[in-house]
């Protein structure tokens, strides 16, 4: 079975490494997903999403001279929905403003540098009714 590179194959995880795993599919043919082909999100250890013996869908992203099949299982799967961006619906038009809520860290870091200065320009102007210091 000579198989296309763009094509979707079923196989099975034969085996698990730090940097993917192994797909066997077809007639003794096997291939090897990197692991940042296994999903859409960030992968930091293999075994979190895939175990030996699991079927997976995966698409033939590319073939080496030496016989070696490239393998992706996130190509292979449509990629999950965006979340909505605050303040927007899907369609892109605003949301209604619902009632405010507690300040927001920007909001209270705004007030915190207001009030820090009050309070610095303060103290530099009872500094400069102070007699200067002596040498001794």
């Amino acid at each position: 079975m000579e198989l296309e590179v763009g094509s979707i194959v079923a196989g099975r995880v034969t085996g698990i490494t730090k940097f993917g795993a192994f797909v066997s599919f077809g007639e003794n043919q096997t291939g090897m997903v990197h692991i940042s082909e296994i999903a859409h999100s960030y992968v930091n250890e293999v075994g979190e999403h895939l175990t030996a013996g699991q079927e997976v869908s995966v698409k033939i992203i590319g073939k080496n001279p030496e016989g070696r099949i490239n393998l992706s299982i996130k190509q292979a799967i449509p990629r999950p929905a965006a979340p909505a961006r605050a303040g927007f619906t899907h369609a892109g038009q605003r949301r209604p403003q619902a009632a405010p809520g507690p300040p927001s860290f920007e909001d209270k870091l705004k007030a915190f540098m207001a009030d820090s200065e009050s309070k610095m320009s303060d103290m530099r102007g009872h500094s400069d009714k102070r007699p200067p210091r002596r040498k001794k």
